[in-house]
């Protein structure tokens, strides 16, 4: 397994009674992008604060490739590369002469680094011109590549596609994932866009009320998909609607005039059919609908049952 770049251990904030971030707890490893997300104010800005050492944490800590940034944090936050609410950069300047003046700060930025940093984000053809031309994605392109010219091990972004279009939006993901997989980069994203993080990242974690309260895999949120919505269309819909609640031990089962909704895996509908037709119910139409990102989302922040139209009882 590639080594782990993020261990964020026990992190906690508090303003006054206010618990902004409860017992924080992951690993993010090399070339995996990791996404944060949860709604607005749900903690993920002030984590990140707190991760790249501009906010103080009230207990726990985090290691940067093995360096601790409470105790060591020279060390440790060189390893890091990020921007956390908007790219600060100079207007007037081109996207050139802001690329030279921070590559100034540091000690080893060539003027070869710089060049092969601007192709990385695909903007030679517009690296000399003044900044306030840019469009909004531009600034980001621009903003990324600010970020990435001292070789950081561990890239994090906070809010990336705020403001973006569709386009602008595409073009980020790509870049990111080709970074992530080239440079063996840990990328962390935060994010309330519930489709690009599903589109984009390796691993998500949702955070509700400064708690994670849960990490799920691409590959999981995968499986998850199997086990969506069969909607079918029923003479009897309660009678239907008892006889799978006997049969696969589920009551997460709504009616809805002659339709009947159930949360099964879509792989028993050949024997769903059968069963039903059997028994003496007419099926008129079948038909499946995975979960989504939002699907998981929202069970693992609200812990809720299948939703129930108005008027309508469960069986």
């Amino acid at each position: 397994m590639d080594r782990v770049v993020l261990k964020v251990k026990n992190l906690t904030k508090k303003f006054n009674e206010r618990v902004a971030v409860n017992n924080l707890t992951l690993e993010i490893h090399e070339g995996e992008i990791f996404g944060f997300l949860g709604p607005n104010g749900a903690g993920k800005t002030t984590a990140i604060r707190m991760i790249t050492g501009l906010a103080k944490m009230d207990s726990g800590d985090v290691f940067i490739c093995g360096k601790s940034i409470s105790k060591d944090y020279e060390k440790a936050i060189v390893n890091v590369g990020g921007i956390i609410e908007n790219p600060e950069m100079y207007k007037n300047f081109s996207g050139l002469d802001n690329l030279k003046y921070y590559a100034s700060l540091y000690d080893n930025i060539s003027k070869e680094r710089i060049k092969d940093i601007v192709a990385l984000v695909g903007l030679s053809d517009r690296i000399k011109d003044k900044v306030k031309t840019y469009s909004l994605g531009m600034k980001q392109r621009l903003g990324i590549a600010q970020a990435l010219l001292h070789y950081p091990k561990l890239l994090i972004l906070d809010e990336p596609t705020n403001g973006l279009d569709p386009e602008g939006i595409i073009d980020l993901r790509r870049f990111l994932k080709k970074i992530s997989q080239k440079n063996k980069m840990a990328i962390l994203i935060s994010s309330h866009n519930l489709n690009e993080m599903e589109l984009l990242c390796d691993t998500i974690g949702i955070i509700n009320h400064g708690k994670l309260e849960g990490i799920k895999t691409l590959d999981q949120l995968k499986s998850y998909n199997e086990n969506g919505q069969i909607i079918l269309k029923v003479n009897f819909p309660n009678y239907a609607g008892k006889l799978i609640s006997k049969k696969y031990s589920t009551d997460k089962i709504s009616i809805y005039k002659n339709t009947l909704t159930v949360e099964l895996d879509k792989n028993v509908i050949p024997e769903l059919t059968t069963y039903l037709i059997t028994n003496g119910i007419s099926i008129y139409s079948i038909s499946s609908q995975s979960r989504t990102l939002e699907d998981v989302f929202l069970d693992t922040v609200n812990q809720r049952a299948l939703p129930v139209p108005k008027g309508v009882n469960n069986v």
